[in-house]
């Protein structure tokens, strides 16, 4: 042991660090490292605080010296805990001579150690250490000090351990570790590679909440990647193209980046390439095309045979994918090359300001038929007997139809087109796919093994329909389809908003049925049948359950706070939220068994009781009108509503909240 770590031994143990820190259950079966046995030993039998500090240090050592298997670094954790590693971390009285990071380190070694339990990772007292660890990633210090190197190495093992965990991206975000990983990356001190691979993992798992806590250093970050991008001139500049399309923001990318995003690409794309080096590129690009359109393409001549390039690319890229008989269809990166394809249809059919000259716009054209033509075989070709009713089975072999609905979700909202899709009989067919998928996901069936593909496609589904509702009413009303659609989504949804990890599907099925039952108001179904009836106590569950009062500190009001299901999605999530308020307001005069039903349910009166028990200024307008809609809707229609509102205080409530509506609603009799 060092003369640093003695002289620690004894002033650590004057700065309270004591025997009480460490409980040590040390009496267990022998463990696969005699040597951590014997420093384990020596902790057991320490007959002061100097000693036990001393035995404390080189049971840390022995952990970074070797590997440690999970039971004895459970043995580890039983004898030391978290007080010591959490004293290590937070004293300030170093011992003379030796450097302030080295207890620190000791802390962190300590902490990796324990982080490579999953269970531990996810413990209340590691995820309090986030702050303080992110601070150690910007640190400044000798770069050639060994103590240092090690202790933000120990210090990303344990960050990228949190972030493997079911909440672990969330608490790092709150605990400003994007910002520190951003500012580690920019610094390119040591490690810095580590940082921009944790960024990665964390902009991959929550891109939304990443960019809402820390924009302005991701900006910083996309600009130095895009620079990089520009300059590389050897392999780097491949492992880049994969990279960059997770920087990009959800708003306006710089023209910094842009600029230097093109160029590189534009290098890249007029190369002689392999399938492996092409693909990352295309798939920027699309990114790119998908965020900005062709705002990001310079004009001139330049520009224009860059975009001619990248068009012709792509579509050599679709025919190759779907012409050649056994080669497999890479579905992200066809994907990106229908994106390019339709920003040169954009192009070739602009009359002003188009990018394009006319002899490229007429080559291009030619080009894109026959790559259409390509798409068309094929989609003929994997659709012999696949989409037929009559097919046996609830799969439907080749699922051809599911490379069409992100299409179909722009075209519905398009007049034209949807009013061709409807002539051709698309809704028939779409309502019959996504019955036949539905059944996938069944309690008869394992959904554990079913790909994502099958959630995704099931939720565009309802997006189709959705434009459908909205821009086509009479259609729903009188197709027949719509009314076996309807049944499915009633007996459904009670079980699915049951379900973990499910929420968004549940959020679609709830919001799809609340609106066509608005529509279908007068079906027998919906004349309060006991499938009408937990659809909509389903639907309550889904719409009630998204907000709850949390405490704030320092303040003896509460605040409105999405609860802990619904804050991580909330922004794929909310817009459905509130047209799912919208229409189940607009179902309430038209079903008249529904107001005692949501009585009954108790969601008026605990809606006041929430209301009534947070700060009005912590709801925003929008949630009070929502809130209010459903509730004037429910006193309108049932004299008991109103009766049960009155005495939760609602008129009191809907003073403080100036729901005026609502207020005058409750004052009559």
């Amino acid at each position: 042991m060092s003369c640093c770590d003695l002289a620690a031994a004894g002033q650590l143990g004057k700065a309270g660090i004591m025997a009480s820190d460490c409980e040590p259950a040390l009496n267990q079966a022998e463990s696969r490292n005699p040597t951590l046995d014997r420093y384990l030993g020596a902790l057991r039998e320490a007959k002061n605080d100097s000693e036990q500090f001393a035995a404390l240090l080189l049971v840390t050592k022995a952990v970074k010296a070797g590997d440690i298997d999970a039971k004895t670094r459970r043995r580890i954790f039983d004898a030391v805990g978290f007080t010591f590693p959490n004293r290590l971390l937070t004293t300030k009285e170093a011992p003379d001579g030796c450097p302030d990071h080295v207890l620190r380190a000791l802390g962190v070694a300590l902490l990796a150690c324990f982080c490579s339990d999953p269970e531990l990772a996810a413990h209340p007292q590691v995820l309090n250490k986030i702050p303080i660890l992110s601070t150690f990633l910007t640190t400044r210090g000798d770069p050639d000090d060994a103590a240092r190197r090690s202790m933000i190495d120990d210090t990303y093992q344990c960050l990228t351990a949190v972030a493997g965990t079911p909440r672990g991206p969330r608490h790092l975000i709150a605990g400003g570790t994007v910002s520190a990983l951003c500012q580690a990356y920019l610094g390119h001190g040591y490690g810095f590679d580590q940082a921009l691979a944790l960024l990665v993992g964390l902009l991959a798992a929550a891109e939304t909440q990443c960019w809402k806590e820390a924009e302005p250093d991701l900006l910083a970050v996309l600009r130095g990647l895009s620079e990089d991008f520009q300059k590389a001139e050897d392999a780097s500049k491949f492992e880049l193209c994969q990279l960059l399309p997770l920087f990009l923001p959800p708003t306006t990318v710089p023209s910094e980046c842009l600029r230097d995003l093109q160029a590189g690409l534009a290098r890249i794309l007029g190369s002689k390439l392999s399938s492996w080096q092409r693909n990352p590129a295309l798939k920027l690009a699309a990114r790119l095309a998908h965020a900005c359109g062709s705002d990001w393409i310079p004009a001139g001549s330049s520009g224009s045979k860059f975009l001619a390039l990248l068009v012709n690319l792509a579509c050599v890229e679709v025919r190759l994918a779907l012409e050649e008989t056994g080669t497999e269809v890479k579905e992200d990166v066809v994907t990106a090359c229908y994106a390019l394809m339709e920003l040169g249809i954009q192009e070739c059919t602009r009359c002003e300001q188009s990018l394009l000259k006319e002899p490229q716009k007429v080559q291009l054209v030619s080009i894109m038929k026959e790559a259409i033509g390509a798409v068309i075989h094929y989609l003929q070709q994997v659709a012999t007997l696949a989409i037929s009713p009559t097919t046996p089975g609830p799969t439907w072999p080749g699922d051809a139809l599911r490379l069409l609905l992100p299409g179909w979700c722009h075209l519905t909202v398009e007049d034209g087109p949807r009013e061709i899709l409807i002539k051709e009989g698309a809704p028939s067919l779409l309502c019959k796919y996504f019955l036949q998928q539905w059944e996938l996901t069944s309690p008869g069936h394992d959904t554990s093994v079913l790909p994502d593909s099958v959630e995704i496609g099931l939720q565009t589904c309802c997006h189709i329909f959705l434009n459908l509702v909205v821009t086509a009413p009479g259609l729903i009303k009188r197709d027949a389809c719509f009314t076996s659609l309807m049944n499915t989504l009633m007996t459904s949804l009670p079980a699915l908003v049951q379900q973990q990890g499910r929420l968004l599907l549940a959020a679609n099925v709830a919001t799809l049925g609340l609106l066509m039952a608005r529509l279908l108001s007068t079906s027998p179904a919906l004349q309060g049948t006991p499938a009408s009836r937990g659809f909509f106590a389903a639907a309550i569950l889904f719409l009630s359950q998204s907000h709850v009062a949390r405490a704030t500190p320092g303040s003896d009001q509460a605040v409105l706070a999405l609860s802990p299901d619904y804050e991580g999605i909330w922004a794929d999530l909310q817009e459905l939220w509130f047209l799912g308020m919208q229409a189940f307001t607009g179902c309430v005069p038209l079903l008249p068994w529904l107001a005692p039903a949501a009585l009954r349910s108790r969601w008026p009166q605990e809606l006041l009781q929430l209301l009534g028990s947070v700060s009005p200024n912590s709801v925003k307008p929008e949630m009070v009108a929502a809130y209010q809609g459903v509730l004037v809707e429910l006193a309108r229609a049932n004299r008991l509503c109103r009766e049960a509102m009155r005495l939760q205080a609602g008129e009191e409530t809907a003073s403080h909240y100036r729901m005026a509506a609502l207020e005058q609603c409750l004052s009559e009799p």
